[in-house]
């Protein structure tokens, strides 16, 4: 080859990384038959027909060998929920395999489950391209079910969404300097509203404020919640508000005080259960229509959202139970 110009590796790294992959799993069998995977991004298609695939691996990696002698091996593209799938077949000296349900497919090759894609290949074609092995191979099968999937970008994992064709354009107020239909503050506040409108006769019918309902709830993520703990969790969203919610639970008998702070009773803890089975409920119909996908990236968003405005919110969740 001819000469190579001299690159930062580091930040060549990261310039590649910019460019966003889905996340696969390759796996097959080594020479005594026992399973072998790792995660892998540099997943392509090649050709619709003849139905070819390519990915590369790296030419000092421990599986290089199994993945040579064995002319079968299957991609798994990973759905959104599989980032821990993903973290367990891309670390070395571990059975990657120890407790997992899989099936087998051509030639015997392990076949995991929950993914959006599986391709069934044999090798077809082996090229030499530098650091790396790259495998072309032919699709002799394949099954796929509808997910979001697994994004790696910039180093890290993400969540890739669909945008709404019906709302590409953000709607402006006919004040200059108005707010326009994408801000923040108006999704936010928007969703919320519609959102809780349909829990709120849920609480009707148990005779609980909004208030009170968040302290009842907030109470159901430790066995005991000490003051300070409840007080830090409510800062910005309750205030002092949370002290009289909470003493209007234990008047009515569903919290009470022990010496570690405050905890529900029988009473209060099958209200609780009650109620957030059947806002469950109407979550669960919501994200539905939302679809599975979107659904797990909004959550997401709004997980890093909450750390970003309200870290606060994190003394709810220390400690528990």
């Amino acid at each position: 080859m001819g000469n190579t110009a001299a690159f930062d590796a580091t930040e060549f790294r990261r310039a590649l990384g910019s460019f966003a992959t889905g996340v696969t799993i390759i796996t097959t069998r080594d020479m005594q038959g026992e399973p072998v995977g790792l995660t892998v991004n540099s997943f392509s298609s090649v050709s619709l027909n003849p139905p070819l695939v390519l990915w590369s691996l790296a030419n000092n990696a421990l599986s290089l060998p199994a993945f040579r002698n064995n002319g079968h091996w299957a991609v798994h593209v990973l759905a959104s929920d599989q980032e821990d799938l993903s973290g367990r077949f891309a670390r070395r000296g571990e059975n990657k395999f120890a407790g997992l349900d899989f099936d087998e497919g051509e030639g015997g090759v392990p076949l995991l489950r929950g993914c959006m894609a599986r391709f069934q290949c044999r090798t077809a074609t082996l090229y030499e391209g530098g650091d790396h092995l790259i495998f072309i191979g032919e699709v002799l099968s394949f099954d796929r079910d509808d997910a979001a999937p697994l994004v790696f970008h910039g180093g890290g994992y993400a969540h890739a969404t669909q945008r709404d064709p019906a709302h590409t354009s953000p709607k402006s107020a006919w004040l200059d300097g108005s707010f326009s239909g994408d801000f923040l503050g108006y999704l936010l506040g928007r969703s919320h509203f519609r959102f809780y409108a349909q829990i709120r006769p849920l609480l009707e019918q148990a005779g609980l404020s909004d208030e009170e309902f968040y302290v009842l709830s907030a109470l159901t993520l430790k066995q005991r919640m000490a003051i300070n703990d409840l007080d830090a969790g409510m800062a910005g969203v309750l205030d002092d508000g949370s002290r009289d919610a909470l003493a209007s639970l234990v008047a009515r008998g569903l919290a009470r005080s022990v010496p570690e702070g405050y905890e529900l009773s029988d009473a209060g803890r099958d209200c609780a259960l009650r109620l957030i089975s059947a806002a469950t409920a109407v979550e669960s119909q919501v994200l539905e229509r939302l679809g599975p996908g979107d659904a797990q990236v909004l959550k997401s968003l709004l997980n890093r959202l909450l750390t970003v405005i309200d870290p606060g919110a994190a003394a709810l969740w220390d400690g528990a139970p």
